[in-house]
């Protein structure tokens, strides 16, 4: 005799069908928005249970087992959850996002429609510095009179790039031609599809202060308007584990071992053995590893040994 199976209806979640199309406004003129999602925390529950069998049954809630998951690094039961989202954002910004290959992606055709008139503007107050630690990212602002006039700049470049092309299309310039000057400000539009094991694995990536802060402003509306309401559970051990938790490597236990025994000198030996510490002519050097092991010791309140 066949077994019978149980009719199943679709997991939802009452407050992200409330925010379905509805557009959260990033940067100037950019959004994001929801067009449809897939699962829930509990999909995640059941493929883990699915995949783990009788092993799961000492965990007796679903936020016990998330957390098991993701603390262990279980990512397939996560899989099975997936978000198609909508979003306007700068070319410059879509550069970075579209480097993450773990998404389907179908992106607005300049070759086929006129291209979007609105370009991303820069207050005068928002311009950055280079940083001097990470070559590829900013610190600190512009001047404010150097700022306005960055900023009347770049209304005219604006102006005149959107001008110029309007032109060519009037006088009969294909459209996948005529674009080609169009600065990397202007805006494009996305659907985005991506299961949520890999959308944690952007957010974890892009909402790093290390991250230029266009695309984190992005991910954050992503992370704290999106999936907080899509998978709370979820949201919640991602924020203890990935982004508010410390990762330690072998080198650092054993460095962080002899501070808290009071061995300081025999750490900072340590550190030298292990090449993170480095004699100069001018005096010790750290590296960059080094240096990120600085910021766990004072997030873990332990004295640093070779300052």
């Amino acid at each position: 005799m066949e077994d019978k199976l149980e009719q199943l209806e679709r997991l939802n979640v009452p407050a992200m069908d409330e925010i379905l199309g509805v557009p959260f406004k990033v940067l100037d003129d950019g959004f994001v928005r929801v067009i449809d999602y897939m699962g829930t925390d509990k999909s995640i529950v059941q493929a883990a249970r699915v995949s783990y069998g009788e092993g799961t049954k000492q965990v007796l809630r679903d936020r016990e087992l998330i957390r098991y998951l993701l603390r262990h690094r279980h990512t397939s039961p996560f899989e099975m959850c997936e978000i198609k989202l909508h979003v306007r954002v700068p070319m410059d910004t879509w550069r970075q996002w579209i480097r993450h290959r773990t998404a389907n992606v179908n992106e607005y055709s300049t070759r086929y429609s006129i291209a979007i008139e609105k370009a991303q503007k820069t207050g005068s107050g928002e311009w950055r510095g280079q940083g001097n630690d990470n070559r590829q990212g900013s610190g600190g602002t512009i001047p404010a009179g150097v700022g306005e006039e960055l900023t009347r700049q770049e209304e005219e470049v604006h102006s005149l790039s959107r001008s110029i092309y309007q032109h060519r299309l009037d006088v009969g310039v294909a459209r996948e031609q005529a674009r080609k000057d169009l600065p990397l400000s202007t805006y494009t539009e996305a659907y985005w599809k991506m299961d949520l094991h890999n959308l944690l694995h952007f957010l974890a990536l892009r909402m790093d202060e290390k991250a230029q802060q266009e695309i984190r402003d992005y991910a954050n509306a992503i992370g704290r308007e999106i999936v907080n309401r899509w998978c709370p559970l979820t949201w919640e051990a991602f924020q203890d584990y990935r982004i508010h938790g410390l990762g330690l490597s072998a080198m650092e236990v054993a460095i962080i071992q002899q501070c808290v025994s009071g061995n300081l000198q025999k750490a900072k030996n340590l550190a030298i053995e292990y090449g993170l510490l480095r004699q100069t002519e001018s005096g010790f050097k750290s590296t960059l590893e080094l240096r990120e092991i600085e910021v766990k010791l004072h997030a873990l309140k332990v004295k640093i040994p070779w300052e």
